[in-house]
C-alpha cells in the first residue's frame, strides 16, 4: 500500500485498529471489549496453560484428519469431474448444493450420528473444506488448453504422462487455491463444530471463558485462531505462487 508516495507495509493496518482497540478497551466503553494489551497478556497466559494445550492437541488432531479427507477425496473427484463429463453430471449438482448450503446447520444432525466427540467434528471440517476443493481442482482442469493435451499425443506422450505433466500440472494453480480456501473453511469448520458440542478443544474453553465473562482470554483464544487461519493460507498461498508458471500458457 503506498500513501502519499510512502509505501506503507501492510501490517500498519493491524497496528492501527490493534491501537484503536486499545483506546475503545481504555474508556471502558463497551465491558465486552477489554483493551489489547490485556488480551495480549492474557495470550501469553493461556497459551502457557495445560488446559489450551490440551483443547489444541483435540483441535488440531480434528482438523488435521478432516483436511486429509478433504483433499483426499475433493482433489481426485474434482479431476475426475473435469475430465469425465458423466462424472460432473452425477455430482457437479450435489458439489453446487452443498457448497452453499448452510453446514451448520448440519452439525446438530451429525452429532445425533456421531455422538458427543472428535468424529463429529472431523466430518464438520471435512464437509465445510471439502465442496470448494472439488470445485477448484474442477475448474483447473477444465482450463487446461486443449492444444497442449494434443501436442502431447502428437509427440507420442501415454495417457500417464498427459495427465500428470500436462493436465495435473496445468491445474495445479486452482487445486492449490482450492486448498488454500479449504483450509480456512476447515479452521471454521473446526470452531464450529467444536462450539457446537461444547465439550472438547476450544469450544469447551469458548463456552467456559463466555459463562465466566472471561473476555480477555474469549478475544485471546479468537486471535490465535484467527492468526492460525492467516498462517495457513500464507503458507499455502506462498507455494501457490511458486508454481504459478505452470498456467502461463493460458
Amino acid at each position: 500500500m503506498t500513501l502519499f508516495g510512502i509505501r506503507i507495509p501492510m501490517m500498519t493496518s493491524l497496528l492501527f485498529w490493534a491501537l484503536v482497540w486499545e483506546i475503545v478497551g481504555r474508556t471502558d466503553v463497551i465491558f465486552l471489549i477489554p483493551p489489547m494489551s490485556a488480551i495480549v497478556s492474557a495470550g501469553v497466559e493461556l497459551v502457557a496453560t495445560n488446559s489450551w494445550q490440551n483443547a489444541s492437541l483435540v483441535t488440531i488432531r480434528s482438523f488435521m484428519l478432516g483436511m486429509a479427507l478433504a483433499i483426499g477425496i475433493g482433489v481426485p473427484l474434482g479431476i475426475a469431474m473435469g475430465r469425465f463429463k458423466v462424472v460432473d453430471n452425477i455430482f457437479g449438482l450435489w458439489v453446487n448444493m452443498f457448497v452453499s448450503a448452510p453446514l451448520s446447520a448440519l452439525v446438530p444432525v451429525l452429532m445425533i450420528l456421531f455422538g458427543l466427540g472428535e468424529t463429529t467434528v472431523f466430518v464438520t471440517v471435512f464437509l465445510f473444506a471439502v465442496w470448494i476443493i472439488v470445485l477448484d481442482a474442477r475448474a483447473g482442469v477444465m482450463q487446461v488448453p486443449p492444444s497442449l493435451v494434443e501436442m502431447g499425443r502428437c509427440y507420442g506422450a501415454s495417457p500417464f504422462a498427459i495427465f500428470t505433466k500436462i493436465i495435473l500440472l496445468s491445474a495445479l494453480p486452482e487445486i492449490l487455491a482450492g486448498i488454500r480456501i479449504g483450509l480456512i473453511r476447515g479452521v471454521k469448520g473446526v470452531v464450529i463444530g467444536q462450539i457446537l458440542v461444547s465439550v472438547i478443544g476450544y469450544g469447551e474453553l469458548f463456552e467456559l471463558y463466555s459463562r465466566s465473562f472471561d473476555m480477555e482470554r474469549f478475544w485471546a483464544l479468537t486471535i490465535i485462531l484467527f492468526a492460525a487461519a492467516m498462517v495457513l493460507s500464507a503458507v499455502v498461498e506462498l507455494f501457490e505462487k511458486r508454481i504459478e508458471y505452470y498456467a502461463g500458457a493460458r
